[in-house]
């Protein structure tokens, strides 16, 4: 003889096989390019013809080529440019209503257009600048600021003692 399966057991079954339905829907509606709930960010364009790579590869591997070119830096001493934090910050910089780039703490910032949607926190800015140096401010970028020469020379005489 043939069991009946509870009432409750029956309607889970049936809500389970609709949620079912309903999501394999919705992936072959994202999959076929149609737009879905979730609003997808869209990043300004650089300023630039092309990117320091290709935009797959920057939208994958930004952070680690950031952090390898960090080491370089820093533990090495090697300086280049392709990719460069600052580079990326002035090429990126999305202006705001006072035709100024704006910084990290608004939401049209560059990096944060993507940040927020992936949940991801970054902690550059802490350290670094979130905007391009002003033209006036930085002066001829080719010469080095004695300023900072100076402190640094400081520091390096400091710290041998």
């Amino acid at each position: 003889m043939r069991q009946r399966l509870s009432p409750v057991l029956t309607l889970a079954l049936l809500l389970a096989a609709v949620l079912a339905i309903a999501v394999a829907g919705g992936i072959s509606d994202a999959e076929a390019g149609q737009s879905s709930r979730v609003s997808v960010p869209a990043p300004a364009k650089g300023k630039g013809d092309s990117c320091v790579a290709e935009t797959e590869f920057m939208r994958r591997y930004h952070m680690t080529v950031l952090n390898h070119q960090r080491d370089d830096t820093v533990h090495d001493g090697i300086r280049t440019r392709q990719f460069s934090l600052k580079g990326c910050i002035a090429c990126h910089a999305v202006e705001g209503a006072d035709a100024r780039p704006v910084t990290y703490e608004s939401p049209q910032h560059f990096c944060r257009t993507c940040h927020e949607y992936a949940a991801v926190q970054i902690d550059c800015f802490q350290c670094h600048a979130s905007r391009p140096e002003d033209d006036k401010a930085a002066g001829n970028a080719t010469e080095p600021n004695h300023r900072s020469v100076r402190s640094l020379a400081e520091y390096l005489e400091r710290a041998q003692q």
